[in-house]
């Protein structure tokens, strides 16, 4: 059995520690070996499918590919103090991924409080909070009848 074939049976199996270490052995970010550079992309899936943050987020100070894994794995998970805390620090993938994270669960005030403190400029980050409607309870009575959003 080859190498690649015992690391795709270790991720079915769930077993993270073999399949990192044989695809972390042969894998190299930017490689102008393309079999290498999709090894590393493979690499930053299968730690963030282990739940590898710590170490994702150690590679991701200098790998953009460890830091959009970690993103999309923290996404998925629904982690948003931990995305919130990655946007604090100045990582814009991280907001992008908090402002869909909580704009597609209802959470539509706290996504544009996100974008308000850590990038009021960035039309980026506005063009993703337009596509998302606000949720009901967003949605306020004024005295005269008219509806009017909170912000």
């Amino acid at each position: 059995m080859e190498w690649f074939e015992q690391a795709q049976e270790a991720e079915r199996a769930a077993d993270w520690d073999t399949a990192v270490a044989l695809v972390s052995a042969r894998s190299e970010c930017y490689s102008t070996d393309h079999w290498a550079h999709g090894n590393h992309l493979w690499h930053m899936a299968l730690l963030a499918e282990a739940g590898r943050f710590a170490e994702l987020a150690r590679l991701a100070q200098v790998d953009v590919h460890a830091r959009r894994s970690l993103n999309r794995a923290l996404r998925d998970r629904g982690m948003a103090p931990e995305l919130h805390a990655r946007a604090a620090d100045g990582d814009r993938g991280a907001l992008y991924a908090l402002v869909r994270l909580l704009g597609e669960t209802g959470r539509l005030r706290q996504a544009r409080r996100a974008v308000r403190e850590f990038a009021p400029e960035d039309r980026y980050a506005h063009r993703l909070l337009a596509d998302f409607r606000p949720s009901s309870t967003e949605v306020t009575a004024v005295d005269d009848g008219a509806v009017q959003q909170e912000d």
